[in-house]
C-alpha cells in the first residue's frame, strides 16, 4: 500500500492457498491416471450385405469404466472445473443429468473423495440411480424435467458446492482438436478400413458436446465427412437447428435417456451439424432390440436412435449409387434399462408399438430401401 492506503497488489501465497493448490494438483493427477490406464473403446463393424458397398460401424462406448459415452465427458468436465479452480476439497459436486453423466461423475467424485449429488428427472431408470449410489453419489429426483438445472443451481448455492453444468460446458471442456477425443479416436481406428474416411458420422445430442467435438474435428482435419445428429421425440434440438433459434424449447422431457432436451442447450453448436433426423421413440427402441438380436450387442435406446438414422442414410447412399462408410456410437449397455426399454409392460404403459418400426428395419435389411 502507499501512504494513502491504496492497494497496489495482492499476494495469494498464504498457506491455505498453497494447500488448496496442492490438493488440485493431486486431484488432476488422479483423473489423468484414469485416462492413462484406460484402453480405447472398440470400433465394431455391423454386418450388412457386401454388395451394398456401404460399411457401418459402431464405436462401443459402453466399455468405459463407468459403462457409457459419458465417461469421456465426465473426465473432461472434472479436469476443466479443477483447472478453473471451481472444485474445492471437501465441497460437493452437483450435476443436472438424465443419468449416465451422473453415473460417471459420481465415479470421479468418489475418486477425489468429494460428495456428489445428481439432480435427475423422477423417471430416470432405477438401474442408473443404483449405479450413482454404488459410486457414493446421492440422487435428487424432480418431477418436472425442465427444472433440473435450476434445482442444481439452488443446491450448489445452499451447500457451497460446484454445479458442474454439463449443458453449458460440454462443448468447451473437451479439446476438439485432438488429445484423444472421441473424434480423433474414430478416424484413427478407421484408418485401415476399406473406406477410411466416413461419408457420415451419426450421433445424438444430449448436451451437444459430442456433436460439437466431432463436427469441429472434421473441419479442423479438412475431411469430407458430414455430421448427422439424430433427435428423439419431445426434444428441442431438431426445431432449434432447423429454425436457427437458440432459445427454442418444447418444455418436454425425452423418453430416450441420454439424448434430447426440453430446450436447446448452450453446448449445442448447430453450425457444425450438416443434417438432423427426427426419430420416433418406438423406432429407437426397435433398433436397439434389433442390434441385440442380430449382433449380440445389447445397448440402450440412444444407440437405437443412432442406428435408425444410420439406416436411413445408408439407404440414401445406396439409392445414389455411392459407396463408403458410416460411423455411429454404441452409447451404453441395455442393462441400465431392464425396467424400461427392455420391459414390454413399460412399453405398453407408454403406448409404444415397436412392430411397425421392426418391419421397416427388416425390409431395409432385405432390400436396402428404408421406408421409415
Amino acid at each position: 500500500m502507499n501512504a494513502a492506503g491504496d492497494r497496489f497488489d495482492a499476494d495469494r501465497t498464504d498457506s491455505a492457498c498453497q494447500a488448496g493448490r496442492g490438493w488440485i494438483h493431486e486431484a488432476i493427477e488422479r483423473v489423468e491416471a484414469d485416462r492413462n490406464r484406460s484402453a480405447d473403446t472398440h470400433l465394431i463393424p455391423i454386418p450388412l450385405p457386401r454388395e451394398w458397398g456401404v460399411d457401418l460401424y459402431l464405436k462401443d462406448e459402453s466399455t468405459h469404466p463407468t459403462g457409457s459415452l459419458k465417461h469421456r465427458l465426465a473426465r473432461s468436465l472434472f479436469l476443466y472445473a479443477l483447472c478453473n479452480g471451481w472444485i474445492r476439497e471437501g465441497r460437493p459436486v452437483i450435476e443436472a443429468s438424465s443419468g449416465s453423466t451422473a453415473v460417471s461423475e459420481a465415479y470421479f467424485a468418489r475418486m477425489l473423495d468429494l460428495p456428489f449429488v445428481a439432480v435427475m428427472p423422477a423417471n430416470t431408470s432405477r438401474e442408473k440411480c443404483a449405479l450413482i449410489e454404488f459410486y457414493g453419489g446421492r440422487c435428487h429426483l424432480v418431477d418436472d424435467p425442465t427444472t433440473v438445472v435450476a434445482e442444481s443451481r439452488r443446491l450448489a448455492a445452499e451447500t457451497g458446492g460446484h454445479f458442474m453444468d454439463q449443458f453449458t460446458y460440454a462443448e468447451r471442456a473437451t479439446d476438439w482438436r485432438g488429445n484423444n477425443n472421441i473424434a480423433e479416436s474414430i478416424f484413427g481406428q478407421m484408418a485401415r478400413e476399406h473406406h477410411p474416411v466416413p461419408c457420415w458420422v451419426v450421433v445424438g445430442a444430449g448436451t451437444g458436446g459430442t456433436s460439437a467435438t466431432i463436427g469441429r474435428y472434421i473441419r479442423y482435419q479438412r475431411y469430407a465427412t458430414r455430421l448427422c445428429v439424430v433427435d428423439p421425440e419431445n426434444s428441442a434440438f431438431f426445431e432449434g437447428w432447423a429454425t436457427r433459434d437458440p432459445e427454442y424449447a418444447t418444455g418436454l422431457g425425452s423418453r430416450i435417456e441420454g439424448i434430447g432436451r426440453p430446450r436447446v442447450e448452450r453446448s449445442f453448436m448447430p453450425e457444425v451439424v450438416d443434417r438432423m433426423i427426427r426419430v420416433p421413440d418406438a423406432a429407437s427402441i426397435a433398433a436397439a432390440r434389433w442390434l441385440a438380436a442380430h449382433t449380440g450387442h445389447h445397448a440402450g435406446g440412444s444407440t437405437g436412435t443412432n442406428l435408425w438414422g444410420a439406416f436411413q442414410i445408408i439407404s440414401e447412399l445406396r439409392a445414389a449409387g455411392q459407396r463408403g462408410s458410416v460411423v455411429s456410437l454404441l452409447c451404453d449397455g441395455a442393462e441400465r434399462y431392464a425396467h424400461t426399454y427392455n420391459d414390454d409392460a413399460w412399453l405398453a404403459e407408454q403406448g409404444l408399438d415397436l412392430r411397425p418400426h421392426q418391419a421397416v428395419i427388416e425390409n431395409f435389411l432385405a432390400t436396402g430401401v428404408f421406408q421409415g
